[in-house]
């Protein structure tokens, strides 16, 4: 999985992947309806290679928390960010990711991953090196 080309747009829903570069902007396909728009310098974007998640010792790069949630899912969907209480989006986090610091990892954030975690699960993006190397080799 290479979450360098997906990234979230600060104030758009969603997951976008990088499609072109151009001088002053980059072009996004939307994860969620196909539809391609230009990201320029001014909107914030970012990576999802560039985003952590806060544990009690140090920070984990979203990566690795996606691939403990698709183990712990065992491959499929997870939880439904907009149905699920914060006491079941709690649960599941502790889950994934035991040792989150449970003062600055927010309801919100936990919601973020879930949804984002079903978006890469439905597009079939959570493939992961480990993965693509057996294929490979076989």
């Amino acid at each position: 999985m290479n979450l360098k080309e997906i990234i979230t747009v600060s104030g758009k829903s969603g997951l976008y992947k990088m499609i072109s570069r151009g001088n002053n902007n980059v072009i996004v396909e939307s994860l969620l309806d196909k539809t391609r728009m230009p990201i320029f310098a001014s909107m914030q974007a970012s990576s999802l290679s560039d985003i952590c998640m806060f544990t009690d010792s140090e920070d984990i790069p979203l990566e690795q928390v996606i691939k403990n949630l698709y183990v712990v899912e065992n491959g499929g969907k997870t939880l439904d960010a907009k149905k699920s209480t914060p006491e079941a989006l709690k649960n599941k986090m502790a889950e994934v990711l035991p040792e989150y610091d449970r003062e600055r990892v927010h309801v919100s954030d936990m919601k973020k991953l879930f949804t984002w975690y079903n978006i890469l699960q439905e597009n079939n993006l959570l493939v992961f090196d480990e993965e693509k190397e057996e294929k490979k080799e076989e």
